[in-house]
């Protein structure tokens, strides 16, 4: 293990609300993170119509403010009538035709002259059994579409995350052990997987192992709470055994936390869960 290794901490942004995308990113500077990891609704509704001039500007603030541009989640959502598994292929090719748009858009926010980006694709509601398919048919509806975007992310040179979710919120790829398998039939380097401890909820095996199992496949990593709130010392939730195997591995990717429950607010969020996952970092293994 480098003496010097450290993990690269981010926040998804949408806990910022209507806040100035500016000020988000000086709160998230300020409070000591590295990145920041964008819902592209909080853009646009239509993140895919974004101007040029407002994808320079956004990059801009980023760089400009310190931090370092992760990637995007949340991504089918924002605009109405999206669905990628549902039987009518109109519908799929539009809501796909959409998520190769947002492939431009993870590249047109990266600074200039540079590679990556993750795209983490959960986004339940847009990808769970519709129209009456079968979990299956729905699934290969879902393959389907992430093959048909593969192109465009490898000249991107952007990495899809297909994201495993719990069966509360979708009913199409809903443990990592199936992920993983989709990524190995896509087979391209820029289709992967990620871990989301929010989302592992109904993993049937201790997380750690689980990615242990898979580490070769997980490109990033979402910290949360069980219950969707914010990393800290009274939550529940044992980070350590997953990021023990993160920095066995030195991890190259981010760890960044998406919380859903916004209510003590975004300056108690991202202040207190950085101290205590510093606290959790500090404690592993070295």
């Amino acid at each position: 293990m480098a003496e010097d290794f450290r993990f690269k901490l981010s926040v998804c942004n949408e806990l910022y609300g209507q806040t100035e995308f500016a000020e988000a990113c000086r709160s998230i500077k300020r409070a000591g993170w590295d990145g920041i990891e964008i819902a592209p609704f909080t853009l646009m509704q239509n993140a895919t119509q974004l101007p040029a001039d407002r994808r320079r500007e956004v990059r801009d603030i980023i760089v400009s403010e310190g931090l370092r541009f992760v990637g995007l989640h949340w991504l089918t959502v924002g605009p109405e009538g999206l669905q990628v598994t549902t039987p009518h292929r109109a519908v799929r090719r539009h809501s796909w035709d959409y998520v190769r748009g947002l492939v431009e858009l993870c590249a047109d926010l990266r600074p200039s002259g540079t590679t990556g980006g993750v795209m983490v694709f959960g986004s339940p509601a847009q990808r769970r059994t519709v129209g009456g398919l079968t979990r299956e048919q729905a699934e290969a509806n879902y393959v389907e579409g992430v093959r048909s975007v593969v192109p465009d992310l490898e000249a991107a040179g952007v990495t899809l995350c297909v994201e495993a979710l719990p069966l509360d919120q979708c009913d199409v790829i809903v443990t990592l052990d199936r992920a993983a398998e989709i990524v190995d039939e896509i087979a391209s380097p820029n289709v992967q997987t990620m871990f989301d401890s929010h989302n592992a909820v109904d993993e049937t095996e201790p997380h750690d192992q689980l990615a242990r199992r898979h580490w070769e496949k997980i490109r990033h990593i979402h910290v949360n709470e069980l219950d969707g709130s914010y990393p800290r010392p009274d939550g529940g939730y044992d980070f350590k055994p997953v990021l023990q195997v993160a920095r066995d591995r030195e991890f190259g990717g981010w760890v960044s936390m998406e919380v859903f429950d916004f209510s003590p607010g975004s300056e108690e969020i991202v202040n207190r869960s950085i101290r205590y996952l510093r606290a959790e970092i500090a404690g592993l293994r070295s």
